[in-house]
């Protein structure tokens, strides 16, 4: 394949584009807020993210890379079609679950990231244990969309797969080190108009070429390959199920979403940047589908790709650059090309400055650091920022199998954070002995089910397992929501069990090595503002109030009405005097 200059001219110019944007945001960003709270502003930009940008800006975090290859490939791949093509639904119905029952208690209590609830009821300790998930999710998604670009880059241009990864690491990492929340969300406004327009002009280009048979026969009929519509057949159905329930509950606890969140403005607001991003879900998913069935519709021995299929020379996952790239006219391709670098950007920088975040607050400041200047927060920010952004580009050029250890990753975030965001938003009386309880639980049940993508064999064979190719075993059973559910209840049964234990008498006061019961109910009848101060979260963090300078402490505590009566009682105070 020749080397296309204009094509590379073509990817400068929009890097640019978005690195002159992130800039800007970085330098509207400096106006925000007092001297006191930089970090805040760089964490979750001054909480006034308003409708259009925090809408723009949260639907870009899920349309990322994986989002729109992903679904492409589901669709084109016979024997799956759209009816896996889990993503586009799945993705849109935890918006609107997020929107419904968890953005308002996020959002009212006016926490700073997600690990913050964690910390406050469980202890710095356990809010430690599950930033190592988080954590895992954000660095190994933004390795496995970068590693996705790089491919798609020089599927289409012909330059070296690692340049462009670490080209387009470079960009994504050097704006948001600059300008936090506020750099990430302005561009992915950029981003989002860019996918948008550069997929929906490839679909028409793509759809007319003389190879393509009519989308519409080839839906329910096999002509190049089965239809590309799909079905679930009834031996996967509960492998289905179990992947969608991940999609939908375990999209829910990451602090990607939960940042836009906290950024808006109001409670409510967050409830409708939700609805609004599962919307932007379903139309930026579109363009992604006919790409797909157009793939599923070519006879690729007509085009100059040739034979044999993509499917046969295991290329499947990319389909949507293949057609872009032969199916469309070379300035076409290149503008699509645009759109799918946007789309890996728009989640590449919101996992870098998702997990400096938590990194920065949750570990650093809080749990090691309660002094520490606000300044030096920002400074453990961009240092963090540059770490894990190079990080995930070494994991990107370096990994063999980094979808895999993304999958594991996403699995821990479903089976041990969702659970634990269930028992501390809504369940009363959970402790940290129940917490540790369910994360561990949650986590044996999830590794001894094996792994196929990291070629990890179960060690719990589940109904209907049967061996691949490859002779690792893969499970029908849907062992990833029992391993949640079981997380779930273990966190409550533990937690009930240990504060009878306790409370009771069974139990001596001095066996409370967590400080989770005994310590904590009489602190919190001694102050309750200890309480939270001991948890390392200062009151003021978690709800902002202006204070009322006016009040005094005998006006606080006394009956005003009476003062008033006897200011304006001349002739009683007389009388009293008498």
């Amino acid at each position: 394949m020749a080397f296309h200059v204009e094509g590379l001219v073509a990817i400068v110019v929009f890097y640019l584009a978005i690195l002159a944007v992130g800039i800007w945001a970085a330098w509207k960003t400096k106006n925000t807020g007092s001297e006191g709270d930089r970090s805040e502003a760089i964490i979750v930009g001054g909480r006034d993210i308003g409708l259009l940008v925090g809408g723009f800006t949260m639907t870009a975090t899920w349309v990322g890379g994986g989002y729109i290859n992903g679904t492409a490939e589901a669709v084109y791949v016979p024997g799956y079609g759209l009816a896996w093509a889990q993503a586009p639904i799945g993705y849109s119905l935890s918006l609107v679950l997020g929107g419904l029952f968890f953005a308002k208690p996020m959002r009212s209590k006016g926490y700073v990231t997600m690990l913050d609830p964690f910390q406050q009821l469980y202890g710095k300790r356990m809010g430690g244990l599950l930033f190592i998930p988080a954590l895992m999710g954000e660095m190994f998604w933004a390795a496995a969309i970068f590693s996705a670009l790089g491919a798609t880059i020089s599927v289409i241009i012909d330059i070296n797969v690692n340049i462009s990864v670490i080209i387009s690491a470079l960009i994504a990492t050097m704006y948001t080190l600059v300008g936090g929340l506020y750099s990430v969300a302005y561009t992915d406004v950029v981003q989002l108009f860019c996918i948008f327009l550069g997929l929906w002009i490839s679909v028409p280009f793509a759809m007319s070429h003389p190879a393509v048979t009519d989308i519409g026969l080839t839906a329910v009929h096999q002509v190049h390959q089965a239809p590309w519509l799909g079905s679930v057949n009834s031996l996967d159905i509960y492998t289905w199920l179990d992947n969608f329930l991940l999609l939908t509950l375990g999209g829910i606890p990451w602090q990607a979403y939960f940042q836009r969140v906290l950024s808006s403005s109001s409670a409510t607001y967050a409830q409708v940047l939700s609805f609004l991003a599962a919307f932007g879900c379903l139309v930026m998913a579109l363009p992604a589908v006919l790409i797909g069935a157009i793939g599923a519709s070519t006879a690729w021995n007509q085009t100059e790709y040739g034979v044999p299929d993509p499917m046969t020379k295991k290329e499947a996952d990319m389909i949507l650059p293949i057609v872009l790239q032969y199916l469309c006219p070379v300035y076409i391709s290149f503008f699509g090309l645009g759109a799918v670098s946007a789309a890996v950007m728009s989640s590449a920088d919101s996992s870098i400055l998702s997990a400096s975040s938590m990194f920065a607050r949750n570990i650093y400041q809080l749990s090691f650091r309660q002094n520490a200047s606000d300044r030096e927060i920002v400074w453990v920010m961009r240092i963090t920022v540059f770490l894990f952004g190079a990080s995930a580009t070494a994991m990107a050029l370096l990994a063999s199998s980094v979808y895999g250890l993304w999958y594991l990753s996403s699995d821990l975030v479903y089976i041990i954070i969702f659970p634990q965001l269930l028992c501390v938003l809504f369940i009363k009386g959970t402790n940290t002995y129940g917490a540790i309880a369910g994360y561990l639980f949650g986590l044996v049940l999830r590794i001894t089910g094996g792994e196929p993508y990291l070629y990890l064999q179960p060690l719990i064979y589940y109904p209907g397992c049967y061996p691949d190719e490859n002779n690792i075993y893969i499970q029908r059973f849907p062992f990833k929501t029992l391993a949640m559910l079981t997380s779930f209840f273990t966190n409550i049964i533990v937690s009930y069990l240990a504060k009878y234990l306790f409370e009771s008498g069974t139990l001596p006061p001095k066996l409370d090595f967590l400080d989770a019961v005994v310590a904590r109910y009489s602190r919190e009848h001694m102050d309750k503002a200890t309480l939270v101060k001991s948890d390392n979260i200062v009151l003021n963090e978690l709800a902002p109030v202006n204070p009322r300078h006016s009040l005094t402490l005998s006006s606080t505590f006394t009956n005003k009405e009476a003062f008033n009566y006897v200011d304006s009682s001349p002739e009683l105070s007389n009388t009293e005097d008498n």
